[in-house]
């Protein structure tokens, strides 16, 4: 988790209260880290976990300190409950008393202005905390929606609308998992290397690991950040990658086929992630045309695909689509899937913005099926874990277009990769597939 100290913890209360003024949490971290000064390099990992962890335990930290007196809604203003928040995290997940914590929230500092007293913050640390009284007999529905959102720290509307689609037990690993810090995930470059890789790495002292679900997926075993210093590294052997994100490109490829030499857009390119997994397949006889609506993103895109040096991929405005034997839309979604990683937004989600997205990428899927050609497949494709913007999406599509057909993903992948199959579609959802949760549908056009 790094090493804290006070100019860490200063660094880390800042992002939180502009996290808690309405500020992405990225950027907000972004803008701390480097205002911040002199911070060695563990303290700045401590403070991009600890910004994260504020927003990740935001209701569980809430509830111990209204049990201890201390109310959100008394403190006037945001700094005061960002230190609440800050000492109560320190005392109940790493397991620190006020000898180590006072140093770091102790005035003068380390945020200012503030109203609360050193002795305010210290009783938040050193007084007892009581046990929540066990559950009596069988709980109601209701009740073990509360018990979840309360233990994994999720909005109780959330909660629900999970509790609907996932029995107790899977949502209880989706939320613990989607509750966690992230393991960082590699794909192996090119396809079907991972082996050469992992001894590569080896060689070089880096301790990794396959993961089995993805056929070019790997984990550093350790918490070691060489990796990024390795040669392998340097040389783009590896691409850092979620598991889920891999598979997503997988299920680009046609049944027991292969993407060699074909042309494939991504119209919904970001940053570009699935762009570079889309070229190593395709080749350097195939095409990749990439897209998106967000400028500023396609230049993130661009820039990594020069720095693999990509010669396949181009950035055609607009992406001729009646040209292309695939189209891979990653639709814009709520990223119930990505929690782990922007703690922050689920506290921004609300069951009106899931509609929103939900009319968006229906139409999305529609714009791109009326230009593809016959026989050309569409693969739909989210970081949500909610039905609304995945299967509901998939089958109101079906409904108004019959000249599309649901083409099952996963059809002859090996049983290692079938964890992330569920039915005709790809559902990866932690812990089952390590990393975050993600959906996909292949849409086939029929001829004529």
């Amino acid at each position: 988790m790094g090493r804290p100290s006070r100019r860490a913890a200063t660094a880390a209360i800042e992002t939180h209260i502009a996290v808690l003024k309405g500020e992405p949490l990225k950027a907000a971290l972004a803008t701390a880290l480097r205002e911040a000064e002199g911070l060695g390099g563990q303290e700045r990992r401590f403070v991009a976990m600890a910004a994260r962890e504020l927003s990740r335990h935001t209701r569980l930290l809430d509830l111990a300190a209204r049990t201890l007196g201390h109310s959100p809604g008394k403190h006037v203003l945001t700094e005061d409950q960002a230190l609440v928040r800050y000492a109560l995290w320190r005392r109940l997940f790493c397991g620190e008393g006020w000898a180590r914590v006072g140093p770091e929230v102790k005035l003068p500092g380390p945020v200012r202005p503030r109203t609360l007293h050193d002795a305010v913050l210290e009783g938040l640390v050193t007084k007892p905390l009581a046990e929540p009284p066990p559950a009596q007999g069988s709980e109601s529905a209701e009740a073990v929606v509360e018990r979840l959102a309360t233990r994994y720290s999720f909005p109780g509307w959330l909660t629900q609308r999970l509790a609907q689609v996932y029995p107790e037990g899977t949502l209880a690993g989706l939320m613990a998992s989607l509750d966690e810090e992230p393991s960082l995930h590699f794909r192996a470059r090119p396809p079907g290397t991972r082996d050469a890789v992992l001894a590569a790495l080896a060689q070089e002292g880096v301790a990794a690991e396959a993961v089995p679900c993805a056929p070019d997926a790997l984990r550093v075993a350790d918490s070691s950040h060489r990796i990024f210093e390795s040669r392998t590294m340097k040389v783009r052997r590896l691409q850092v990658q979620d598991v889920g994100s891999q598979l997503i490109v997988l299920a680009c490829l046609p049944p027991g086929a292969t993407l060699a030499g074909l042309t494939v857009a991504d119209v919904c390119a970001g940053a570009g992630g699935k762009t570079l997994g889309l070229a190593d397949l395709v080749g350097a006889k195939g095409k990749v045309l990439a897209g998106d609506r967000s400028k500023r993103r396609l230049a993130d895109a661009r820039d990594r695909v020069r720095e693999f040096g990509l010669k396949q991929v181009s950035f055609p405005h607009p992406v001729p689509l009646d040209a292309v034997d695939v189209v891979l839309v990653d639709a814009p979604c709520s990223g119930t899937g990505s929690l782990a990683r922007e703690p922050d937004q689920k506290w921004k989600l609300s069951a009106k913005a899931i509609t929103e997205f939900q009319a968006t990428q229906s139409a999305l899927l529609a714009e791109v099926a009326a230009q593809v050609k016959p026989g050309a497949r569409i693969v739909y494709a989210t970081c949500s874990v909610l039905p609304e913007e995945n299967d509901a999406v998939v089958e109101g599509f079906l409904q108004k277009h019959p000249g599309f057909a649901l083409e099952p993903v996963g059809e002859g992948w090996p049983a290692e990769l079938q964890v992330g199959v569920d039915g005709p579609y790809l559902r990866a959802l932690p812990p089952r597939v390590p990393g975050g949760g993600f959906f996909a549908a292949r849409l086939v056009r029929k001829a004529g």
